[in-house]
């Protein structure tokens, strides 16, 4: 059962629009990064501090039914506010992947697993090492998997 609440889009308009146009369809719009081609899932997490749903359009990053979630924020020096969401509440989390609606816990991955996340995060979207190369943080890698 998809993650439930009260949902407050996003403050940013693209996001609003990505996200009730791959909903809408089931991302056959709005399913890739602008015109990069590059597919993209919905995030969907509850605010830390005001507890509603929360949707947020990522890079699919997905290996053997399991999906990273890069905090990139484009290399900013700051994390992205959904990572807080992901610290908050790691157990309330729903992956929207086309027609997948996935219930997940998620981690943050560090060492050997961060490495293999990240190798498999900048195949599937390069600029991903530039954005570490632009930032001093060390770019968190969460691995949401699904609940059983």
């Amino acid at each position: 059962m998809a993650l439930l609440g009260e949902y407050e889009p996003s403050t940013q308009e693209w996001v609003r629009d990505q996200v009730e146009r791959y909903e809408r369809t089931n991302g056959r719009e709005g399913g890739t990064l602008a015109d990069t081609g590059l597919p993209v899932i919905v995030l969907w997490t509850l605010g830390a501090k005001t507890g509603k749903l929360r949707k947020t359009p990522l890079m699919r990053v997905e290996h053997q039914g399991e999906y990273a979630l890069v905090a990139s924020k484009g290399g900013a020096p700051e994390h992205p506010f959904w990572f807080y969401n992901l610290i908050a509440h790691p157990d309330k989390v729903t992956i929207h992947d086309r027609e997948l609606l996935m219930d997940a816990t998620v981690r943050q991955v560090e060492g050997q697993e961060r490495v293999l996340w990240w190798e498999r995060a900048v195949a599937a979207f390069p600029p991903y090492a530039e954005y570490q190369t632009k930032t001093t943080r060390h770019i968190p890698v969460f691995v949401a998997t699904a609940k059983s």
